[in-house]
């Protein structure tokens, strides 16, 4: 699929852009991949950390400096491109709340900018990664990514019958990630708190590691037809069960839920369940569009859900418990 390509990912420096980067080159041949970022210093250490995982692969990597604003440059940069993985966004809830124009200028500008250049340079595909915080909304970073989605999804209608094709890729935290609780966790027990903060005792999430995101997109290029949201089936855990797994002699201490949190993670509303198809492993939900159509646009094996049906990681069917979470951890890399 990725053999003898061109693929391009907007904010490549990030935990995904590595991951996803590290997959590609252990398992295809592409022509090459460009990072695009607006950090040198990051771009100059993932240089140096692939030209030493890499060494007869290093050359195939392109290090553009660059930002999501700045249509001109991403002209330059999608020239002869064949996939883009638009990752760059601010991610942060509290950075957006505190600073929301330069929030819409990345998220919201940033996508349309995206959308505007992949068109225009004959660009294949587009996958564009989500959060969980853009389904019902309560804080900024949230709507920014709700509207970032929205542009996405109806960039299909620019498209034509040949162009480009733009999907959009959701899930939550990443185990493990800088957005996750694990490390703010793991820096607690290192530091030798008396007690372990949790903001309040009923907080769910959705478990996905680095991996399956990646997978997930990787599946989104290969069989995406045009305006898809795709959504990984995963468990759920209690955020008091994961403290538990890393520090089981630790005192629990309720906090105080924050400003722009919520309980439960939710993936795909009741209004959205008229539209989404469940396979194997995964969620798909469909666009209502004139320029959508069953027989061109959808993926054969999905089964439509039924109506009212909620993806909520506080009501899932599938759980980790503090045992299965202490194996899970094992696995994490909590280090890179």
């Amino acid at each position: 699929m990725l053999n003898d390509v061109s693929i391009l990912i907007t904010g490549g420096t990030g935990s995904f852009g590595k991951k996803f980067t590290e997959k590609i080159l252990d398992q295809y041949d592409p022509k090459r991949i460009v990072i695009y970022s607006r950090d040198e210093f990051k771009q100059d250490l993932m240089k140096k950390q692939f030209s030493e995982k890499y060494p007869d692969k290093i050359d195939k990597l392109r290090f553009f400096i660059g930002d999501v604003r700045d249509k001109d440059r991403l002209y330059r940069a999608f020239r002869g491109v064949d996939y883009i993985i638009h990752a760059a966004a601010m991610k942060q809830v509290p950075a957006c709340e505190y600073n929301p124009f330069e929030a819409i200028k990345t998220n919201i500008h940033g996508a349309q900018n995206v959308i505007d250049a992949a068109l225009d340079c004959n660009v294949k595909k587009v996958v564009a990664l989500s959060t969980d915080k853009a389904v019902n909304p309560i804080n900024l970073y949230g709507g920014t990514k709700l509207v970032s989605d929205k542009l996405f999804i109806a960039a299909n209608a620019y498209s034509g019958e040949e162009g480009t094709v733009f999907s959009v890729v959701r899930y939550g935290n990443v185990a493990g990630s800088r957005g996750s609780v694990i490390p703010f966790f793991n820096s607690l027990i290192g530091q030798g708190c008396s007690a372990i903060p949790i903001t309040d005792f009923r907080m769910t999430r959705f478990w996905i590691t680095l991996e399956q995101g990646v997978d997930l997109v990787f599946k989104a290029l290969d069989e995406s037809k045009g305006g898809e949201t795709y959504i990984s089936k995963i468990p759920s855990f209690k955020i008091v069960d994961l403290a538990k797994a890393m520090a089981p002699a630790y005192e629990l201490k309720e906090v105080g839920i924050r400003e722009g949190e919520k309980l439960h993670e939710l993936m795909i509303t009741k209004d959205d369940s008229r539209s989404t198809y469940e396979y194997e492993s995964h969620y798909i939900i469909y666009p209502h569009f004139e320029w959508w159509k069953m027989e061109k646009h959808f993926t054969l094996g999905g089964i439509l859900i039924n109506e009212g049906f909620e993806y909520n990681s506080g009501t899932n069917n599938e759980w980790l418990e503090t045992t299965d979470l202490k194996s899970e951890l094992e696995r994490l890399d909590l280090n890179s």
